[in-house]
């Protein structure tokens, strides 16, 4: 043994003795893993997902969208899904307000290489048993850019989302994870 190991395994002995009650008391301060909680009443336990209302020019966003919504709650693995109001425990209502899409990046040609979307919603989240609204947001903005590999301007999100199907899907996922934990985490 060399000499000064005595010292490091004394110290390595005081510093587990300090860290463990330091570690343990910290394991019940109420972290936990984002994204898989819920605040929502534990008798909430199936969830009325009508279909939102398109009050834009965009062909079936809304089926997308309420869709997305759908199948993110039940992936949560609490709830029970339903596409309408009855029978539900809470009711999840939506209404797209507008889609826009603009230019946000460009070649060395100067055509759109990058677009910006922006989805406005307006969201509430019921409690029917109590008949008071858990969550809602009047004028939810949801953005994300996307890369298109199109060729001239395409500021017309039906022309936009004819030319790219996969950006649609991939807004209305994003969205979907976004609404849904806001309404599961109380943000």
């Amino acid at each position: 043994m060399v000499a000064g190991s005595r010292k490091y395994v004394a110290a390595g002995r005081f510093g587990m003795a300090f860290a463990l009650p330091v570690l343990l008391g910290l394991s019940g301060c109420g972290y936990a893993l984002a994204g898989r909680g819920s605040n929502l009443p534990s008798y909430i336990r199936t969830v009325g997902i009508p279909m939102f209302v398109n009050n834009t020019q965009l062909f079936q966003v809304e089926q997308v969208l309420t869709e997305r919504v759908r199948q993110e709650f039940i992936s949560r693995g609490r709830y029970e899904v339903v596409p309408t109001d009855s029978g539900a425990d809470a009711v999840l209502s939506g209404q797209i307000l507008s889609v826009t899409v603009a230019p946000s990046a460009f070649n060395a040609q100067q055509q759109a290489t990058r677009y910006l979307i922006a989805l406005t919603t307006k969201i509430e989240f019921r409690d029917i048993k109590t008949n008071t609204t858990i969550w809602e947001n009047q004028s939810l903005v949801f953005r994300e850019e996307y890369d298109v590999a199109t060729v001239g301007s395409v500021t017309d999100p039906a022309a936009f989302f004819g030319q790219d199907q996969n950006a649609l899907e991939r807004v209305a996922t994003n969205f979907a994870r976004s609404v849904v934990s806001s309404i599961l985490e109380a943000f």
